[in-house]
């Protein structure tokens, strides 16, 4: 795992830079001007419809009994925006891995490589397409099965571990791609992906504890007020874009030195062949 923690280093040092900085403001911006205008414009709309089926179905009570069991009682006035928050959220997240992916990540991979790997062979095994087909499928599974685990946040500590291994296995199939897609052909983009298949998935589960971060922003707003719901939904748009940034960076320091090692041992293999 040294290879994680020096690709962490050198990603932490590139994070700040003024160039990351700036290159982040596109997704910034997108997420910025997607997700406020839709929770400003149907927020109230959304906290309504809502409400009308706890209301109906008789689940304000039902999930004011379960929590008061759970000793968060205090919560069962905000109920209905933690559940909007929960249903919102992997849409989030996928929106802002989805700008990261289509507009930043090729910037981030050519960045690195002219600074980090100037003399790595380009072999063009990926491609525009693919990166975006490789984005909506994942984020779409992504989605699915972060509302299909929604009870799981009964359970605080076990949420967390969900959290994680959903966005470290979106994050390792996405991000891999798009750290691949320009310097390894596709045979050795598949087998970076099977040989180095837990470390990436570490790397992605590591980035998924700060994931959290915006969620607990969310929460915060919930339990203050509802009319701060739009802006922490804006604050949490930001803090996905920086910590995807990151997450990027990591990736991408670290398949192109996996891409690295994996053509050195195959070359010292064939002189070893010829020789032999």
């Amino acid at each position: 795992m040294n290879g994680v923690a020096t690709a962490w280093a050198r990603a932490l040092r590139a994070g700040f830079s003024p160039r990351m900085m700036m290159l982040s403001l596109l997704p910034l911006l997108l997420s910025l001007l997607v997700w406020g205008g839709l929770l400003w414009a149907f927020g109230p709309a959304l906290f309504d419809w809502l409400g009308a089926v706890f209301r109906e179905y008789g689940w304000f009570q039902t999930s004011g009994s379960w929590l008061s069991a759970l000793g968060l009682g205090m919560l069962k006035v905000v109920v209905v925006p933690l559940v909007a928050i929960l249903l919102l959220l992997p849409l989030m997240i996928a929106s802002a891995l989805l700008f990261m992916g289509i507009f930043a990540m090729p910037a981030i991979e050519r960045h690195v490589g002219r600074r980090r790997f100037p003399t790595l062979e380009r072999k063009e095994g990926g491609s525009f397409a693919g990166s975006v087909w490789m984005n909506l499928t994942s984020v779409l599974v992504f989605a699915l099965l972060w509302i299909v685990t929604i009870p799981l946040y009964a359970i605080p500590p076990l949420a967390v571990v969900v959290q994680a291994a959903l966005w470290g296995w979106v994050s390792s199939r996405v991000m891999s791609y798009d750290a691949l897609a320009a310097h390894a052909s596709a045979a050795e983009r598949k087998t970076l992906m099977e040989t180095r298949r837990w470390p990436l998935l570490a790397i992605g589960m590591a980035s998924g504890v700060l994931g959290a971060l915006p969620g607990i922003a969310w929460m915060g707003g919930a339990v203050l007020a509802m009319a701060l719901f739009p802006f922490l939904a804006i604050l949490s748009a930001w803090l996905y874009v920086l910590i995807f940034l990151f997450t990027g960076l990591w990736f991408q320091y670290y398949c192109l030195q996996a891409l690295e090692d994996l053509r050195a041992a195959s070359a010292s293999a064939s002189l070893a062949t010829r020789t032999g």
